[in-house]
């Protein structure tokens, strides 16, 4: 439901289980390399501490220091404690959410990595869809 909803907003998207980066059955800077990725949408499920561990990790990968990220949660309070101020998350969206919702965030996300980038209107638009413990890749 999501993956057509962001489709059919413009973006490609593509999933990826948080366990096949984890356990390295993918890897991630192949699978960054080949999509591009504008934003990433990583939902945070708990154990919350070891998952955001997980998204730090993920984002000190210099393949993904240019992408925005979108955080989905059942606990987007806990997870807005883990998270600081400083990092480099676009935004904390509790669940359930409103498809929209995950639609304006993915949105104005890729505007801002566009923006950053030097290029508003980047030919390739990337989003990630969230699956049970997984983040999205797209582009």
């Amino acid at each position: 439901m999501l993956r057509y909803h962001l489709e059919s907003g413009g973006f490609i998207v593509v999933g990826v289980m948080t366990y096949e980066l984890r356990d390295g059955e993918i890897d991630l800077e192949h699978l960054v390399h080949q999509h591009r990725p504008s934003v990433v949408i990583y939902d945070i499920a708990p154990p919350y501490d070891q998952n955001v561990r997980l998204l730090r990790h993920f984002q000190s990968r210099p393949a993904l220091q240019a992408c925005e990220f979108v955080l989905t949660s059942t606990n987007s309070a806990r997870v807005s404690s883990l998270v600081s101020s400083d990092e480099p998350v676009f935004e904390i969206i509790g669940k359930p959410y409103d498809l929209n919702e995950i639609l304006r965030a993915v949105q104005e996300a890729h505007k801002r990595a566009a923006a950053r980038a030097g290029n508003v209107d980047l030919p390739n638009v990337q989003a990630p869809v969230p699956r049970r413990d997984g983040e999205g890749l797209s582009h």
